[in-house]
């Protein structure tokens, strides 16, 4: 293990503009992908994974899709090494850095650590690129330095695509945070967008699948709030419909839900229910507030008994490095798509 650990610390320095040729585009990146290896897709992340059944070596790369960044990339990859790696496997340490690699544009900082998962033993690295406001992962499980090759060649062929001028985000904090001067368009209401989040599940394989939440709010005090759970494995669908009224008094808001439903599906939405049956109905209050951060409209939703709730999931907000007690939702238009 420890001189796994030296090979890829050694192969693994790498520089975010040294793409010559590419072949590919997720997101805001463009790479050149490992040949042979197996490709899977989602929304919020593109993974290459390859192994060895013989001799029980293998290797996992997931490359992420742009996020808001909390911080400094110093911030950023503590942030997403929380989130990402221990959210995927064991590590007993703190990750150990590699030197800071901070060119004009993109910060570079990068780590790894040991990790053990039923019985499984390899390396976690992880990549946090940050600029504009913004940050892209690359989480990196292995148990060999057999493609040590592979690897190098992928990270260094990574380059990312500049905001259109113009569209730069502050990455300062605090400037994230402020509530914009009115200048005619004003600080948005609840009824104005829908409110949705978007949280990856990892598993020793990488990406696992996604839990997408979405609130609409409507003037005459009634909400509908959605939730679609898709996994690798069939069942691949479990979706949650609840309808109800709201309730808001100064920074407080009362949700109570009047009827809810779930479903299973086997492969497709469309899919018939596998199983189905009504929700377990609870109101719940949260402290609310409407943010700027990173150029979108924002809702933030805390628990008021500083519990999860069972309808928003796990807590989804970070700032500078430290997980919060709330929930964050982004601005999104009818079709899903972020407000900028």
């Amino acid at each position: 293990m420890k001189q796994l650990l030296c090979v890829l610390i050694c192969s693994l320095s790498f520089s975010v503009n040294a793409l010559a040729q590419t072949s590919e585009t997720f997101d805001i990146a463009t790479f050149q992908p490992p040949t042979g290896w197996t490709k899977q897709s989602s929304p919020d992340s593109v993974q290459f994974s390859t192994e060895d059944k013989s001799s029980g070596a293998y290797c996992l790369i997931t490359l992420m899709k742009a996020l808001p960044g909390p911080g400094d990339s110093k911030e950023n990859f503590a942030a997403a090494w929380e989130l990402l790696v221990k959210g995927a496997v064991n590590v007993g340490a703190a990750p150990q850095m590699f030197p800071s690699n901070n060119p004009e544009d993109w910060a570079l900082e990068g780590g790894f650590a040991p990790f053990e998962k039923g019985g499984e033993k390899g390396v976690a690295l992880l990549y946090t690129m940050s600029g504009y406001g913004q940050m892209v992962n690359i989480m990196i499980l292995t148990n060999t330095q057999a493609y040590e090759a592979n690897l190098t060649a992928f990270v260094e062929s990574i380059s990312l695509k500049k905001p259109e001028a113009g569209k730069e985000v502050n990455a300062d904090t605090e400037k994230q945070q402020q509530q914009p001067t009115d200048s005619g368009n004003g600080q948005p209401s609840l009824t104005q967008f829908n409110w949705r989040q978007t949280q990856n599940r990892r598993d020793i394989g990488g990406f696992a699948g996604y839990s997408s939440n979405t609130y609409q709010f409507y003037g005459n005090n009634a909400y509908k709030f959605s939730r679609v759970d898709f996994q690798n494995y069939a069942p691949k669908y479990y979706l949650e419909n609840e309808e109800g009224t709201y309730k808001i008094a100064g920074n407080k808001i009362t949700i109570t839900p009047k009827k809810g439903i779930f479903s299973s599906h086997r492969i497709k939405k469309e899919d018939a229910p596998l199983k189905s049956g009504n929700l377990e109905l609870a109101a719940v209050q949260y402290s609310f507030e409407i943010i700027n951060l990173n150029n979108n409209w924002t809702l933030l939703l805390s628990p008021v008994d500083g519990t999860e709730t069972k309808r928003d999931g796990t807590f989804s907000f970070w700032l500078n490095g430290e997980p919060r007690k709330s929930y964050s939702y982004n601005s999104v238009n009818a079709q899903g798509e972020l407000i900028r």
